[in-house]
């Protein structure tokens, strides 16, 4: 029973497990991406990560001079103590720790080198787990780990859209630009159409009243006419009666 026992035996002793582990860590340093089944993938995460932390020391490691006491013999039989200075690489320790953990001597050298030196400035997460489906045969589920740094089609799409929300928030600028000056712009505009719109009022008004005073004219001559014309026809015969 598994009482407590909070890591995956992948059904193997402790040493077939260890040596396992090891062969699929150096392989994954070597060649950046393995592809495995989800149970192993995942216990190799937890194996190697450490190890990954351990390596980012060598670029801040530094070759220090240690200044070590000698006892040197001379022919007289006389000890002497001279002082020596001796260059002591502070990543040394780490690189053995390592090294018995993946008990390959390439791995260490990749790992403290290429790794090392990508993986600076990452504080952690440093591989990447990717189902890949289900294996025929056994119907293992099987998934792909990497290396995160080194996957370059990721970190190009990462890229590409980082350039992408530049140019937008540049776009943005520029239109809050223009629309802090649109306004004064649209003011003009604004009082030009209210202007045009007014004489149109005016003159669907005045047609109405142009109409309607003709008419009243019109009575009003034709009913003064009348009155006329008859005083004249009045008038037609005393003149005659003065010819004769």
């Amino acid at each position: 029973m598994r009482h407590n026992k909070k890591f995956n035996h992948l059904g193997r002793t402790a040493a077939h497990r260890k040596a396992l582990l090891a062969n699929m860590a150096s392989s994954l340093i070597k060649h950046k991406r393995i592809t495995t089944t989800v149970a192993k993938a995942k216990a190799l995460q937890v194996y190697i990560e450490p190890l990954i932390t351990k390596s980012k020391a060598a670029n801040d490691a530094v070759i220090t001079p240690v200044i070590k006491i000698v006892e040197v013999t001379k022919k007289d039989g006389t000890v002497e103590k001279i002082e020596r200075t001796i260059k002591v690489n502070s990543s040394t320790p780490a690189r053995r720790l390592v090294f018995s953990y993946l008990k390959d001597k390439d791995a260490v050298k990749e790992l403290f080198g290429t790794v090392a030196s990508k993986v600076g400035d990452r504080p952690g997460g440093y591989t990447r787990v990717l189902k890949t489906g289900f294996r025929q045969g056994d119907a293992a589920e099987m998934a792909i780990i990497e290396l995160v740094d080194f996957n370059e089609a990721a970190l190009g799409a990462s890229k590409k859209k980082e350039t992408k929300k530049s140019t937008r928030r540049s776009r943005r600028k520029a239109s809050s630009d223009t629309s802090a000056d649109t306004p004064i712009a649209t003011q003009p505009k604004e009082k030009v159409v209210t202007v045009e719109e007014t004489p149109a009022v005016v003159e669907e008004e005045i047609p109405a009243v142009e109409e309607e005073t003709p008419i009243v004219a019109e009575q009003s001559v034709t009913e003064d006419a009348a009155p006329e014309q008859e005083g004249d026809a009045s008038e037609q015969p005393k003149i005659e009666d003065v010819g004769k």
